[in-house]
Formats: structure tokens, sequence, C-alpha cells
């Protein structure tokens, strides 16, 4: 299972588009019911990406063999994508330093 950067950065961006184009067409949405809806569909459509192929020797799905391994890799996942998130520290954190 190799990487694709412009299949991510597609999915990534028309992800993003999907959520401003919700926001924009109901003005009276609530910002965090439109982020849930879509991370919980992503989490579906990564779910279902993440199916081992039922052979308990193939290397690819040695991370998705079992529900933990999915959750521990999905764990990983949050971890890194969150903290590359240029959102992921705000200047209205409640932890943020104010001189």
């Amino acid at each position: 299972m190799s990487a694709n950067p412009e299949s991510f950065d597609t999915a990534f961006a028309k992800a993003v588009d999907l959520g401003n184009q919700i926001a924009d067409t109901d003005k009276d949405a609530d910002l965090w019911d439109v982020a849930d809806g879509l991370l919980a569909g992503a989490l579906q459509y990564w779910l279902y990406s993440r199916q081992p192929c039922g052979d308990p020797a193939c290397l690819d799905c040695a991370t998705s063999s079992t529900a933990e391994g999915r959750m521990a890799e999905l764990k990983r996942l949050i971890e890194e994508l969150t903290v590359d998130s240029e959102y992921f520290h705000t200047p209205t954190d409640s932890n943020a330093g104010h001189a």
C-alpha cells in the first residue's frame, strides 16, 4: 500500500471544501456539528479502507489485522495530522502566553 500525495491532497482539500460549502449553505449550521459529521464520515471510510485481507501472514495488513491495531494506527495518524495542522495552536488557546 503505497502513499500517493496527490490523492491525500485531493481528499484533504475536498473535505475542507465540503465543510465550507455546508457552512455557507446553512448559515444556522453549527460548525462543530459540521466538523463532527465530516470526521464521522472520514472515520467510517478510513475503517472501511483498513479491513484486513484475511491472510494472517499478510505484511501489508499487519497493522490493521485487529481492531486494536486499527485503533492504534488511527491514534498515531490523529497525533501526526493534528500536530501538523496550522490550527493546532491558536492565539485564543487558554494556555497561550499573553504578555
